[in-house]
């Protein structure tokens, strides 16, 4: 016989109290329960049943059996229940969090796509630019840039990113351009306020040297449109994302402040909850996400 079924037999028969209600529970008839569960005492050399005329209860033994046995049962239906999971459509809510410059810029223009692209899936999609934690704070998934904290979580790259000091052209012609970090002390420069480390640039010098750069600011904002606005405007120079300032470089309305500096990329990646199986929503979203950005990178923006 099925050893999976004289598991099931038993343990339903301690469940349900009696052999009578176990059939009715499993659909098969009362002397075929009394088969199974004689066949697994018998192939285990135990009884793990007391049986008497009122009444049906486990052993010792059976109880300790029953306990690792609907363990079995319970880890066999979840797995049946995943592989319908995965062949079925990816629909239901997906909770997102990201930072605010990438959700505004790069996340938001594509979401219509997505969704037409899935319509039984719903997306709540959360900027803000402090870390989250995923599973205490009900999110399916996070888009993070640069290095990953949380060893625990499973990541997949996207694309890349670079970050550089930029500001407007008029703002050189009027205070003139730094050659070197040091120089950085003598300009206006504007911040995130809302960094946990505080307005410190962390650049590397042409020797590889990496430094530190904890110039107050002239400007401090939450935001990196913000900041990138006012590097703009001439007011000076900002440190940002090549994924936010890539256009108005392009346009002219901003230019590198110091080129010669080695230029570091940094990753952004996908990141959701450890485990064997991934959700279809969860899938669907970050395989859309890497065909989406497919043909950005570092500079191509």
């Amino acid at each position: 016989m099925d050893r999976l079924t004289e598991m099931e037999a038993f343990a339903t028969v301690v469940d349900q109290g009696g052999f009578t209600d176990a059939a009715k529970k499993m659909g098969i008839s009362k002397s075929a329960v009394s088969k199974h569960v004689s066949s697994l005492e018998a192939r285990l050399g135990a009884r793990l049943l007391n049986r008497t005329t009122r009444r049906v209860s486990p052993t010792e033994i059976g109880l300790a059996y029953y306990d690792r046995a609907r363990r079995v049962l319970n880890d066999a239906g979840e797995a049946d229940s995943l592989v319908t999971s995965m062949q079925s459509a990816p629909s239901g809510l997906l909770r997102i969090s990201v930072a605010t410059d990438f959700g505004v810029n790069h996340l938001s223009p594509i979401l219509g796509a997505f969704l037409t692209e899935y319509p039984d899936i719903t997306v709540n999609m959360v900027l803000n630019n402090r870390y989250v934690e995923l599973i205490s704070e009900g999110f399916d998934m996070a888009i993070r840039i640069g290095e990953l904290e949380d060893s625990t979580l499973r990541a997949r790259k996207l694309t890349e990113t670079t970050r550089r000091m930029v500001g407007a052209p008029k703002y050189f012609e009027k205070y003139g351009r730094p050659t070197k970090i040091d120089d950085l002390n003598d300009h206006k420069l504007l911040h995130y306020s809302s960094q946990s480390n505080g307005a410190v640039w962390k650049l590397t010098a042409p020797s590889g040297e990496k430094r530190q750069v904890r110039t107050a600011g002239w400007l401090s904002v939450n935001d990196g449109q913000s900041l990138l606005n006012a590097a703009v405007s001439g007011l000076g120079i900002a440190y940002l994302p090549s994924f936010l300032f890539a256009d108005a470089m392009a346009r002219g309305e901003v230019e590198e402040a110091i080129p010669d500096l080695p230029v570091e990329s940094q990753g952004i990646y996908a990141v959701y909850p450890p485990g064997r199986f991934t959700q279809p929503k969860v899938r669907a979203f970050i395989d859309f996400l890497v065909d989406a950005f497919a043909e950005k990178g570092p500079d191509r923006w």
